[in-house]
């Protein structure tokens, strides 16, 4: 199985690093055998070199419905996943399923445990065992390159959007500014005609990303849905050099109007979250800085009972060189550094980035 070549989302950069290396512990997961296993194995001598072939003709399948035949079924229900005395279950416990099939023995997913991880891929669900193991495999990758995790809520905080009918009279300008800055790779302000929305990329943005990639792996995380999360990302990162398939959206939460650290695979002492809303981040205070809200348009300050016009109508914006993400780039930079100060005692596998986050 690969979510290399499967996800809809490809890069070539550390988007794909972060694939391939999702790929490379799933094929973990899937070759290694269980105690379970091995103790039926040693008492039956079971012979699992075929039932690893039929795994394999399995994965060539791209939908549970091309599983569901009469030719294959009889196969599965034979060697797969079976209860009856004198047959063997490789699992549990299931690492996780891929397409409805545990990705190590190829049984039939029943009760649907797990988490899912629809943002890596649709099909795609992970178990605790399975979740906490790549975890551990992400944070010792990570302190090896020596980097942290950065969640990156995008409305007000990267940037800010308003619907069409929204836009005022005195603000009406902006669709003839969008008519002549087409030409122009540095425009911020981007009309999305299929979402009647415009959005205005916050000043500094792209400096930003790219000089925080050099310090963490990055995540987007919004509570939009996900047909609006992804153009966003289109305008933020045209090449997925940062993100890829790191996009989480609303319908990847897991408790509801929240967001969580449970749908990361990395360690929550690697994290650190920029967010304009503390209250979505209830579980997760410690690991976040709330960031100065974005309030270009008059509809985010009427959305939030700001009572003054926005940088819009005032025909006017943030300076790059000193507003919100410029100066929250510098918390970051010292937090890496205090996290990776060599002159501190502890082993670097035992810090927790959460004491040594500076707040604005």
């Amino acid at each position: 199985m690969s979510l290399a070549a499967e996800s809809p989302l490809q890069s070539s950069s550390s988007g794909e690093d972060f694939a391939a290396f999702l790929d490379s512990e799933l094929e973990l997961a899937s070759s290694e055998s269980s105690p379970n296993e091995e103790n039926v194995k040693n008492d039956k001598e079971i012979d699992l070199q075929e039932h690893r072939s039929k795994r394999q003709k399995l994965e060539r399948f791209e939908t549970l419905e091309d599983l569901e035949t009469e030719t294959l079924i009889e196969p599965i229900e034979e060697h797969i996943g079976t209860s009856t005395p004198g047959k063997y279950v490789i699992c549990p416990p299931h690492p996780g399923f891929f397409k409805g099939l545990c990705i190590r023995c190829g049984q039939i997913e029943e009760d649907g445990s797990g988490v899912a991880f629809g943002y890596i891929h649709k099909d795609l669900r992970l178990g605790n065992v399975e979740i906490e193991r790549l975890r551990g495999a992400d944070l010792k990758n990570l302190l090896h390159k020596k980097k942290l995790i950065l969640i990156l809520d995008l409305d007000h905080t990267l940037l800010n959007s308003t619907r069409f009918a929204d836009i005022t009279s005195d603000e009406e300008y902006l669709f003839r500014q969008i008519d002549g800055m087409k030409d122009d790779p540095d425009r911020s302000l981007f009309r999305l005609d299929t979402m009647h929305m415009l959005t205005k990329l916050r000043p500094f943005v792209h400096n930003f990303l790219k000089e925080a990639s050099s310090f963490f792996e990055m995540y987007i995380y919004t509570m939009a849905e996900r047909s609006y999360a992804m153009e966003i990302a289109k305008l933020l990162d045209p090449d997925k050099v940062y993100f890829d398939s790191k996009v989480i959206t609303q319908a990847d939460c897991t408790q509801r109007h929240q967001k969580g650290l449970d749908v990361i695979l990395g360690a929550e002492s690697l994290v650190v979250i920029l967010d304009d809303t503390e209250a979505v981040w209830h579980r997760h205070k410690d690991n976040l800085i709330q960031m100065e809200r974005y309030h270009f348009f008059a509809s985010s300050c009427r959305q939030f009972g700001f009572n003054a016009k926005s940088l819009s109508q005032l025909m006017k914006d943030e300076r790059e060189s000193d507003g919100a993400l410029a100066t929250v780039l510098e918390i970051l930079k010292r937090t890496h550094q205090m996290f990776f100060d060599p002159g501190i005692a502890s082993e670097v596998s035992t810090r927790d980035v959460r004491p040594v986050s500076v707040q604005p």
